[in-house]
């Protein structure tokens, strides 16, 4: 651990209330999705992950290889995404900076994360969020200069009340794709899968 690292953190504690049922553990590519998406993020440069889990933390750590990620729990989760943040901004002490990905974003890969790691390290921006052909996304990365306002954060989407608060503040990162789909609902899911099922 040293102050210079980029903390990858996985938020993946949610209740997966729209879903019905825990969208970690749901089969993807051969393992289940968390696994999936916390080994694209161990194939990256990031010096350090957290994994921060919630609903059905012990299944689900049984259930995944995490790597050389560290995984912590967050007893808190009912109140929003901004205790994940908390509980993986404790994990991660002392760092440069934090880079935040979903635990059901498979479509972010290693290169993606190597290019925002990368274009971030360049700028030192407070904040930089990633520009999609098609919107902006995941991963954001913050500075620990941004950490304190990260913390005051409440309740559900309140990293996105931050980014579009200090417009100023907030660098893009560009990457030539679509902004990959977030698996919230069923419907998600099989439209990602089906996508799988053709490019195999």
């Amino acid at each position: 651990m040293t102050a210079d690292d980029l903390v990858g953190c996985i938020l993946a504690a949610g209740g997966s209330a729209r879903f019905g049922q825990a969208k970690q553990l749901l089969p993807f590519d051969g393992e289940p999705l968390l696994g999936f998406v916390t080994r694209q993020v161990n194939r990256s440069k990031l010096e350090r992950i957290v994994v921060v889990l919630g609903r059905e933390a012990e299944r689900v750590r049984g259930a995944v290889d995490w790597g050389r990620a560290t995984v912590v729990d967050n007893l808190s989760y009912g109140t929003g995404c901004a205790s994940s943040l908390l509980a993986g901004l404790d994990a991660a002490g002392a760092c440069a900076g934090i880079m935040l990905l979903l635990g059901d974003q498979p479509g972010v890969g290693p290169e993606f994360i190597d290019q925002v790691s990368a274009d971030w390290r360049a700028s030192r921006a407070w904040a930089s969020a990633t520009r999609y052909n098609d919107g902006l996304g995941h991963p954001l990365v913050f500075a620990r200069e941004a950490f304190a306002e990260l913390r005051s954060l409440h309740g559900d989407k309140a990293v996105w009340k931050l980014i579009e608060g200090f417009p100023a503040r907030v660098a893009e990162i560009k990457i030539e794709a679509p902004l990959p789909p977030d698996l919230d609902t069923p419907e998600d899911y099989a439209r990602v899968l089906a996508g799988l099922a053709t490019h195999s």
